[in-house]
């Protein structure tokens, strides 16, 4: 067995303490109805920022509307990426991150009607490039299978820890560049998948998310690693932005799990107009409540606002093409 060249730190030793630490006590926080929702919305996040790494800019808004199967106004290749990414996320549980041919299913709907060669390795030489010249040149295509076979090999077989595993994994697909495009988006995927297979948690809270928020610090730990010939410095960062992400998680979910403070305990007679009103027409805008109601915009705004905080009234899509969703029982 062939295995990549890397270097474990003190600092990745204790990274991987405390990430193992908050995983059981995050675990907790993403149960019912609310890890539902946080879930949905993180998938939206996901699927938009590994792409927006890529240079797609449909906005989250956008990326959730296709989702949803409804229309926007684009060009037709951002759209595909943004369809193309949901297919395969679609099939997250079903992948087997060990599987040397799975990677190559993925690539295949990643990268379908992208590139004419989705789902095969490259046939020609690649490299990433910046303005000032060549990054990195990856190695001659008839190495690629003997590379990848390899490094699935190691991934099966080692004894490292799956979070170590996870970022060796990343760091040596992009160095090896197995396809002629895509790369950077499927290697993220991977990561995610093998950490799935240490938390179920990473699916959705995924590298995806964690490299968009450091883009810069991301290319330069991969700099880093191949100045140096192993991957060590792109472990040290991957696992300080795997512990920072689940930090912030969990900081988000406590807070949004503390119930706010509602006047009543059921609605009162101006909140119950308008819950009946959106119940017949979600799409009402508040102008068009006010003028039905009666009442000023300012209250409605207002009334709006206590529904929300009880969790009888939510929001679904953007402020422009979204719709209201009453969680009210208006036969109570």
């Amino acid at each position: 067995m062939t295995t990549p060249p890397f270097n474990i730190s003190a600092d990745a030793i204790n990274l991987i303490a405390e990430i193992s630490a908050l995983l059981e006590r995050h675990n907790i926080t993403l149960e019912g109805e609310h890890g539902l929702r946080l879930r949905m919305a993180n998938r939206i996040k996901t699927i938009h920022s590994s792409l927006a790494i890529e240079g797609n800019t449909l906005s989250e808004d956008e990326v959730r509307d296709i989702i949803n199967g409804r229309q926007i106004v684009a060009p037709t290749r951002q759209i595909q990426e943004v369809k193309n990414a949901i297919r395969v996320y679609d099939l997250y549980s079903q992948l087997n991150p060990f599987s040397e041919k799975d990677l190559r299913k993925a690539h295949g709907i990643m990268m379908e009607a992208l590139a004419d060669d989705a789902g095969r390795y490259r046939s020609g030489g690649v490299g990433v490039f910046c303005e000032t010249g060549p990054i990195h040149t990856a190695p001659p295509p008839q190495r690629v299978p003997v590379l990848m076979g390899d490094l699935f090999e190691w991934l099966k077989k080692s004894k490292d820890h799956l979070l170590i595993r996870s970022c060796v994994f990343h760091y040596e697909f992009e160095f090896i560049h197995p396809f002629s495009d895509g790369n950077g988006r499927t290697g993220r995927l991977w990561q995610s998948l093998i950490l799935g297979r240490l938390n179920p948690l990473f699916e959705y809270i995924p590298v995806e998310n964690m490299v968009y928020a450091s883009q810069q610090e991301y290319y330069d730990a991969i700099a880093a690693s191949t100045s140096e010939g192993q991957s060590g410095p792109f472990i040290d960062f991957m696992l300080r932005e795997i512990l920072k992400t689940l930090q912030k998680s969990i900081k988000e979910t406590a807070s949004e799990k503390i119930p706010n403070k509602v006047p009543n305990k059921v609605p009162n007679k101006s909140e119950l107009a308008i819950l009946r009103l959106l119940a017949d027409n979600p799409r009402l805008t508040r102008t068009e409540l006010a003028d039905r109601l009666d009442i000023t915009e300012n209250g409605v705004k207002k009334a709006i606002t206590g529904l929300k905080a009880a969790g009888w009234l939510e929001r679904e899509g953007s402020n422009k093409t979204g719709w209201w969703v009453v969680r009210y029982d208006l036969n109570s």
